[in-house]
């Protein structure tokens, strides 16, 4: 039986990760969460209840909070999921990404470690600390190179830079100290529950209220897409069953421009909720956003040959999926859009 601490399991890949470790694994869980504009405690109806659930509004820069916590819990495994992380936010406030991505995660491996330096052999052994990132850490692409496990760092963002600290801080707590860690560095995220600030979500919605499709640019950046179950399975994978100071990359396999993922969001919607015109006569174009990567793309071999995960979800039915999810959920998306 596995006791796992899910820092930011209010979020999108938080919640989804909670929800699957106590409904599919059987784990326990212990969910701490600032609860920002992004952490959503709806987003985990399903489980609030749930005698192996348990919810702690608390700041992971507060070492004290969570060093209590820890102890309590005795965590088996760390899923260290918790950070600020849209790139437009950081572009016009870069202090919050600083504090909570760079010093909340110093603050928690400091508690991690005091924690893992009190347990018996067999319990250290069982220990692990996963650090989830993201694949904006390395920079942009051309237009043929994969990203992995060997990339150099080239962050453009005060987003990835603070996230590409943090990953430095967990290997260097690998290397100095021996704390057990895991990391993973993951492609663009969709899928159901995700804050509508986010490319797909935000476009979904603001075509349904008839609002603008803003893109930025020509709309000719490329992201690769991960349906957010294939990633769940492949977090609890990396910390279940990933080496000791190894890092893996998870992708999707799915690389499509800006413009390509509204166009195709906009001819599903012209199926699935027709109106009088296309959903495209909404696009626009606007200014690009300062630093705006060209293209990332992950090549996830590494953790498909060595752990044997896989994602399986297809674009096609994941767009599918995420559209249907959103018309049939307006309780949980019409009040962050009021609240915001």
């Amino acid at each position: 039986m596995r006791r796992v601490l899910v820092t930011g399991g209010s979020g999108f890949i938080g919640s989804s990760l909670c929800r699957h470790l106590v409904l599919n694994n059987g784990y326990d869980v212990c969910n701490i969460d600032k609860l920002t504009y992004a952490g959503i405690r709806e987003s985990l109806r399903s489980i609030e209840n749930n005698p192996k659930y348990q919810f702690f509004k608390v700041d992971i820069c507060k070492g004290e909070d969570v060093n209590e916590i820890i102890r309590n819990f005795k965590p088996d495994i760390i899923m260290h999921l918790a950070a600020e992380s849209h790139v437009d936010r950081s572009i016009d406030n870069s202090s919050n990404f600083i504090n909570t991505n760079i010093f909340g995660t110093y603050t928690l491996l400091e508690c991690a470690r005091s924690y893992w330096e009190t347990l018996n052999y067999l319990e250290k052994d069982n220990f692990r600390f996963h650090h989830v990132s993201t694949d904006e850490v390395y920079g942009s692409l051309g237009k043929n190179n994969l990203f992995t496990e060997e990339t150099p760092y080239s962050p453009r963002s005060p987003y990835s830079s603070s996230k590409a600290s943090s990953d430095h801080l967990v290997r260097a707590w690998f290397h100095t100290y021996g704390l057990p860690i895991v990391i993973s560095n993951c492609s663009n995220n969709y899928g159901p529950y995700q804050f509508p600030e986010k490319l797909i979500p935000l476009m979904i919605l603001n075509a349904l209220e008839g609002k603008s499709l803003p893109i930025y640019g020509k709309g000719d950046n490329i992201r690769d897409w991960l349906y957010i179950e294939d990633h769940v399975q492949a977090l609890i994978t990396v910390a279940e069953k990933g080496v000791n100071g190894q890092t893996y990359n998870i992708g999707g396999r799915n690389e499509f421009t800006n413009l390509d993922i509204v166009k195709l969001l906009c001819k599903n919607l012209d199926i699935i909720k027709p109106k009088r015109n296309s959903y495209v006569d909404q696009i626009i174009f606007v200014d690009d956003r300062p630093g705006h990567d060209l293209r990332y793309a992950i090549d996830p071999s590494k953790i498909e040959k060595e752990l044997g995960w896989k994602a399986t979800e297809n674009f096609d039915s994941g767009i599918l999926k995420t559209i249907s999810w959103y018309l049939e959920n307006e309780w949980w998306w019409k009040p962050l859009i009021k609240r915001n």
